[in-house]
């Protein structure tokens, strides 16, 4: 990806300035995590975030090409621990951990009505 404008601190209101803001990293990192294991999700099955740390490393300009990785440390039951970072052509940008469970789509949705 490459960070434009609408993904700084300033315009997500997480911060004054305009450099990749905290939130739209940890979104990185969920997109990824949900893309290391679409394929292997039965139908009804989903996954939905339960767990995050993440370590914001340095800052990161407008312009700068950034890409978020996703490594599936650990299946217990149906918790799903990775371990995420993200990079820029400079160096680490974030790391951290996204901890994702299993569930039924129909049934989890049932619980939010």
């Amino acid at each position: 990806m490459v960070v434009g404008d609408a993904d700084t601190a300033a315009a997500m209101g997480s911060g004054s300035l305009a450099v990749l803001a905290t939130p739209r990293i940890l979104a990185l990192c969920e997109q990824a995590t949900c893309v290391a294991v679409v394929d292997h999700l039965a139908d009804g099955w989903t996954t939905v975030g339960t767990k995050v740390e993440l370590d914001h490393l340095r800052a990161t300009a407008v312009g700068s090409h950034v890409t978020a990785h996703a490594v599936l440390e650990e299946i217990d039951r149906r918790r799903l621990t990775f371990v995420v970072s993200v990079s820029d052509t400079n160096g680490a940008v974030a790391a951290g951990k996204v901890t994702r469970a299993l569930v039924e789509v129909d049934r989890f949705m049932d619980t939010t009505r």
